[in-house]
């Protein structure tokens, strides 16, 4: 059985994805994260079923441009277990966002297993606003793969980025 952690902070919070690419509701949750929590760590991950669009460097210099201004919010790069990366940066509180019943379904199985690993580590669901709730990274993906219109999905500067990256 696993024991409580002894060195996270409750007032620390780690916002985990793959970021590929980060859409206007990533960073709506970053927002809101970001005046509830002392420090948000934003963790680029590595899903490995995943084609990625953009290298995890990429997906961190985008993130740190449209974040810029949030002072409390620190983008990182990662690869292992969350619950590892969340004990190495002292994070209480994982956050994790919710769009539907099934984001909902999948989450909370992945926050038991994140408990059985570290009780000490809560993970605090986010409702998506009602405009960000059929936004996906993926959708945003195969826009920019053929020429869509990407305003209602992601940042401009993003937006920027993925054009230049899907016609090179």
């Amino acid at each position: 059985m696993p024991e409580d952690s002894v060195n996270v902070d409750p007032r620390v919070a780690v916002y985990a994805g793959s970021f590929d690419p980060p859409t206007h509701g990533h960073l709506d949750l970053i927002l809101r994260a970001s005046l509830r929590f002392d420090t948000v760590y934003v963790g680029i991950g590595n899903n490995s079923a995943k084609s990625p669009f953009f290298l995890p460097g990429e997906r961190k210099i985008l993130l740190e441009l449209i974040c810029k201004g949030i002072s409390n919010v620190k983008i990182e790069i990662f690869s292992g277990l969350l619950v590892k990366y969340c004990e190495q940066v002292q994070a209480g509180i994982i956050i994790r966002g919710l769009r539907s019943v099934s984001d909902f379904e999948v989450e909370l199985g992945i926050a038991h297993v994140n408990a059985q690993q570290d009780r000490g580590i809560e993970t605090f669901f986010l409702a998506a606003r009602p405009e960000h709730a059929f936004i996906s990274s993926s959708v945003a993906r195969e826009l920019a793969r053929h020429g869509g219109n990407l305003e209602y999905y992601v940042h401009p500067e993003v937006a920027t980025a993925m054009k230049k990256k899907a016609s090179g």
